[in-house]
């Protein structure tokens, strides 16, 4: 017999997500990995929205995580959009060969 998925799971699944997303920001260079190390975050917090609010059986969870995600897509286009400007200027994605606001 197999047991039933429990929120426990999704708790574990979330940590997971975080701390890869989390790890993807401290160490990687690049910056479209670290915007998608950004959205891994962001998909942890929804999917523990999402847990606790079928747990808890409330919908406010599952509202909250939607905002959410029309923020991610908002940040995303906009930081693409930057990064392509600063592409176009710099020839580079990575972060530290970016010095724009250096004299």
């Amino acid at each position: 017999m197999s047991s039933p998925i429990t929120t426990e799971h999704y708790l574990v699944l979330s940590a997971m997500l975080l701390l890869i997303g989390t790890v993807g920001v401290l160490l990687r260079r690049n910056v479209v990995v670290i915007m998608m190390s950004i959205e891994l975050i962001l998909n942890a917090v929804n999917l523990n929205l999402v847990a606790f609010s079928h747990h808890l059986q409330q919908v406010n969870g599952q509202i909250f995580a939607i905002f959410i995600i029309v923020v991610a897509v908002a940040e995303a286009a906009v930081g693409l959009g930057i990064l392509i400007a600063l592409f176009r200027n710099k020839e580079t994605v990575l972060v530290d060969e970016i010095d724009l606001l250096k004299w």
